[in-house]
């Protein structure tokens, strides 16, 4: 048994070395996708493959000791893949590159150490590596399988200049993977030390006690909230990049058994076939083990109370409490090799939302609105001096309305994530950002509003490209218990209106860019929202005047630093919609994009119109 100071101590310690490693990795690197944006994860591992840390999700383990077998290793070997057939479900698509180095104690591998980000160029069709109009993985870039990168501390040139010359942006991914390599050997020298200083059976058995917390703590806390039974809900993605906009549904059939060893099931059977373009996700691998742990931080909203949500960590102690059940090969998430995957966000962030949703309706609402806060935009061309340039960006979005609070403003679903500073954006890049600001009336309406959206606009200096990889651009995301639907993504170039997956569109040096990413959905009807607080809203510049009239029956006089409620006439613009409801708001609001579903057709198979 652990000695529990001693699991406290080995606790904060993991938690300080991912910490270092990151940190090393934010100052070292060399692309704004990684330095700037912070679009990399690091993780810790135990030698049984079990992710011990908590913050954040990581890559697997698996297909390096695959491939190459544990009692091999060296100190000072870095390992390398990107592969996305090849990764055990770690990988989602080939611009994320993940480098692991094995930690060892006297002479055998006690740990390892890892890193992986979206990094901003590994070949492919288009700059960026992210094809939206993809037919196969061979277009996406250079899939590289587990290989030894560095081999007892010597760097294998020849695979990195393979790398580096296959990149439109050699000397920043050089720099990348020389970043992300030596925080890794910091990082196995730190936890090293570790068990230099405690002794590795007693390391181990705190490594044990940190992963049965975690099982035990989501077994008493979190799974306890879930009536037993079984539950079903589906989204969709809306297009693919090949096939004209249509409905590709993901589905959850969530059944909850407390008696039984795993008591969460998670069954996908009903997601659609494989996509022609690019938004499959290869999750069926490692028994979906990355998924469990995906997946798993949507639990935490069943806490008791937001700051014990705050407090859950994810670690390998979720993965025996879920099974999941995959259907048969060639589905959105069991992609037949070499189906496209590079927009594969689409799939595995609309999963989250379908879990929040099933476990809504088995909890009677006691789960946020739906929230889309990731997408890719930016431009690429050449600038002043003839040098060809990529800017790219992950904007977020707002989250979804809670049963106790509103969403949060322009969040990333990848922690620590952020847009890029528009000081360093405007010294480096040939444009000037006009704007950066909350989309006002993106949030969806609610007793609990969703949070905003970006809305930023970016004024060309020199002739470009504008490209964008993005869902939620014509369905909304939903609003829960009486709450709206949010406002969708959109992008216009002087009027154009944008799709939601776009390459090489031309922007003219003098026009602007505008994009208006996704406020998340309602909780709870916004006709029972305090009038004062939609006035604050409205001051704030979060909520128009005609928002609040047309979407909370809020009347308001006065300027905008001094707004004031009409009481009167609040209640009788009320008492009007409410009489306007034909029945009690549905439970899940999807919008006004929703495309109507006539004729006993299957989700699956209706078409936009």
């Amino acid at each position: 048994m652990a000695d529990p100071v001693l699991v406290e101590i080995v606790e904060g310690t993991l938690a300080s070395v991912e910490k270092e490693v990151e940190t090393a990795i934010a100052r070292t690197a060399r692309s704004p996708m990684i330095r700037d944006a912070h679009d990399f994860r690091a993780g810790i591992h135990d030698v049984r493959l079990r992710k011990l840390t908590g913050r954040s999700y990581s890559a697997l383990v698996q297909p390096v000791v695959r491939d190459f077998p544990v009692e091999e290793m060296n100190p000072g070997d870095v390992f390398f893949h990107n592969d996305v057939y090849l990764s055990e479900g770690g990988i989602g698509h080939l611009p994320d590159l993940c480098v692991t180095v094995p930690v060892f104690h006297d002479g055998a591998v006690v740990a390892f150490v890892q890193a992986f980000g979206h990094h901003d160029d590994i070949g492919g069709a288009v700059p960026g590596s992210m094809p939206s109009h993809a037919r196969s993985v061979f277009e996406e870039g250079l899939m590289v399988p587990p290989i030894k990168l560095w081999d007892r501390g010597v760097p294998n040139r020849a695979a990195l200049t393979i790398m580096t010359r296959n990149s439109r942006m050699p000397d920043s991914l050089a720099g990348d993977l020389d970043a992300e390599c030596s925080a890794c050997l910091m990082g196995a020298r730190r936890l090293g030390e570790l068990f230099d200083r405690y002794g590795r059976e007693a390391v181990e058995a705190c490594f044990d006690a940190i992963i049965s917390k975690t099982t035990e703590t989501f077994r008493r806390e979190l799974l306890a909230q879930i009536p037993e039974g079984t539950h079903v809900w589906e989204d969709y993605a809306e297009h693919d990049g090949v096939d004209e906009p249509r409905l590709h549904t993901q589905r959850i059939t969530l059944t909850v058994d407390h008696s039984a060893e795993a008591p969460l099931v998670i069954d996908f059977t009903g997601t659609s076939p494989q996509a022609k373009g690019p938004i499959n996700h290869a999750g069926d691998y490692a028994d979906g083990v990355f998924l469990k742990k995906w997946l798993a931080p949507i639990l935490r909203n069943l806490a008791e109370t937001p700051e014990r949500m705050a407090e859950l960590d994810v670690n390998e102690g979720v993965v025996p409490l879920i099974e999941m059940r995959f259907p048969e090969k060639g589905t959105l998430l069991t992609p037949i090799f070499p189906a496209p995957t590079n927009a594969r966000t689409f799939v595995i962030l609309r999963l989250l939302g379908v879990l929040a949703g099933v476990l809504a309706k088995a909890t009677g609402g006691r789960m946020p609105a739906d929230q889309e806060t990731i997408r890719y935009t930016g431009v690429y061309g050449d600038d002043a001096d003839g040098m060809p340039y990529l800017m790219r960006e992950v904007l977020g979005g707002g989250s979804g309305g809670r049963w106790y609070a509103d969403g949060e403003d322009t969040i990333h679903v990848v922690p620590d994530s952020r847009n890029i500073p528009v000081e360093f954006a405007e010294s480096r890049w040939p444009f000037r950002v006009e704007r950066l600001g909350l989309a006002a009336d993106s949030g969806g309406p609610g007793l609990y509003r969703g949070g905003l959206g970006y809305d930023k606009h970016l004024r060309m200096l020199r002739d470009a490209s504008f490209m964008s990889i993005a869902d939620r651009s014509i369905l909304s995301c939903w609003g829960v218990n009486g709450g709206r639907a949010g406002r969708p993504f959109v992008v216009e170039i002087e009027g154009r209106e944008m799709e939601g997956l776009v390459d090489d569109s031309p922007v003219r040096a003098g026009e602007v860019i505008r994009v208006r990413t996704t406020g998340g959905g309602g909780w709870g009807s916004p006709l029972d929202r305090s009038p004062e607080a939609v006035a604050a809203d409205v001051r704030d510049g979060k909520v128009s005047v005609e928002g609040a009239r047309d979407d909370y029956g809020v009347i308001l006089y006065g300027s905008r630093d001094d707004f004031h409620v009409d009481a009167e006439a609040t209640a009788e613009r009320r008492a009007e919609l409410r009489a306007l409801l034909v029945a009690d708001s549905p439970f899940f609001d999807r919008g006004p994009g929703f495309p109507s579903l006539s004729g006993g057709l299957p989700y699956a198979e209706v078409d936009f119109a």
